[in-house]
């Protein structure tokens, strides 16, 4: 199985960005299933259920969210209505939506997508660790007909790369893929772990890379220099960098053949599975 995961979507820039790349990106790479961190893809802060079904349209096929996932108030009656659109498996029980959806490619093959949320930095939820253990566990790598996944992609959206690179070696050969999302900054540690899990820290953003992690220059930078409030900020608006990561799995195991980060467009050095 072939998998595409775009790190955080950020405003305009970005959703505009992937919306036109996407049908010719799953033709050239052969993508069977696309998933897309889109908790900044209202403004810089949360998702609508208006842009949600927009990027669903375009050939997303699940969007995973994290700390901003409340941000736009709208979306709180419509994720229960919406299982493609996951929020953090480690809130609290009786918080609306979920953290982990099945999906089926065209072959028939399932693909189980988690997201969790760390605590380091973050505003602390139940134990990440836990969490994801639990949902991989409900339909695991190799399970039975109608219980088990054929590839499983865990979205772990944390602040510290300790606690990211930890909670990688802690489910290596467990899952399929696991890979970080929202420091907006793609990282250079690509890698298959021992027990065949991809791995990267950070996935980086699909927005404008003139900005600070997404945003206007001068008012985020103005936030460091006089250590003062600002205007709200606001998300860059110039050429987006597409980026992500390729999996490729074996279909025998579950496990990693391969994985290869993508960028694309904006100002970033373009780097193509």
């Amino acid at each position: 199985m072939r998998i595409l995961f775009l790190g955080d979507i950020v405003g305009r820039s970005g959703r505009d960005a992937v919306c036109a790349a996407l049908p010719g990106l799953r033709d050239e790479l052969a993508l069977d299933v696309v998933i897309a961190c889109g908790e900044n893809a209202a403004h810089g802060f949360g998702l609508s259920p208006r842009l949600c079904e927009e990027l669903l349209a375009s050939g997303i096929d699940a969007i995973t969210l994290g700390n901003h996932s409340w941000d736009q108030r709208d979306i709180i009656p419509y994720i229960g209505t919406e299982p493609r659109l996951l929020r953090p498996a480690n809130y609290p029980p009786g918080t609306p939506g979920n953290g982990a959806v099945l999906i089926t490619d065209a072959r028939g093959r399932r693909l189980l997508v988690v997201q969790v949320m760390g605590r380091l930095f973050m505003d602390p939820l139940d134990d990440p660790f836990a969490a994801a253990l639990r949902e991989v566990e409900a339909a695991p790598l190799g399970g039975p007909p109608g219980r088990g996944a054929d590839a499983i992609l865990v979205d772990f959206h944390a602040e510290a790369t300790s606690e990211k690179m930890a909670f990688g070696h802690f489910l290596d050969g467990r899952v399929s893929a696991v890979i970080g999302t929202h420091t907006h900054i793609p990282t250079a540690d690509a890698q298959i772990l021992p027990g065949g899990t991809a791995y990267q820290t950070d996935a980086g953003m699909c927005g404008d890379y003139d900005s600070v992690i997404g945003m206007i220059k001068v008012p985020a930078t103005q936030r460091f220099v006089r250590k003062m409030p600002t205007d709200r900020l606001k998300p860059a608006s110039g050429p987006a960098t597409l980026c992500g990561v390729v999996v490729e799995t074996d279909d025998a195991t579950g496990l990693a053949r391969s994985i290869v980060p993508l960028r694309r467009g904006g100002r970033l050095l373009a780097t193509t599975p």
